[in-house]
């Protein structure tokens, strides 16, 4: 389905079939519980959750979903991501599989623990 620019994530679900809808739902639920205080935005034309910085971004693709944890959070799970394909920053979830939701809430607590970290850092560099 061809996606227009949207403002909130239920917009951005909404363009899809329904199948997939509920797959980027199941995505967003376990996303927003394994970062309740994240912020959901639209950066990139994607939702993002973020939290002193982006914490993920998701997006549906023809055939599958993709989570964008960025380059640490593919490399830190790297052992249980060797069934899916990944690049750089990416994993690629294929439509006709079920959805590691666990293995996504895991990936989601690393980021949003790194970030944290990370601004706490650079918070106590400028003091």
């Amino acid at each position: 389905m061809e996606k227009t620019a949207v403002k909130t994530i239920d917009d951005y679900i909404k363009q899809f079939s329904p199948d997939v809808q509920d797959r980027l739902r199941a995505v967003r639920s376990a996303v927003r519980e394994a970062a309740p205080d994240a912020a959901e935005i639209i950066s990139w034309q994607m939702p993002t959750f973020h939290q002193k910085g982006n914490v993920v971004h998701f997006a549906a693709f023809k055939n599958h979903i993709s989570l964008f944890p960025g380059p640490s959070g593919v490399e830190a799970f790297a052992d249980r991501l060797k069934t899916y394909e990944t690049s750089k920053g990416a994993i690629r979830f294929p439509h006709d599989q079920p959805l590691p939701l666990e293995l996504i809430k895991e990936i989601v607590q690393y980021r949003a623990a790194e970030n944290i970290q990370l601004f706490l850092i650079k918070k106590q560099k400028k003091s």
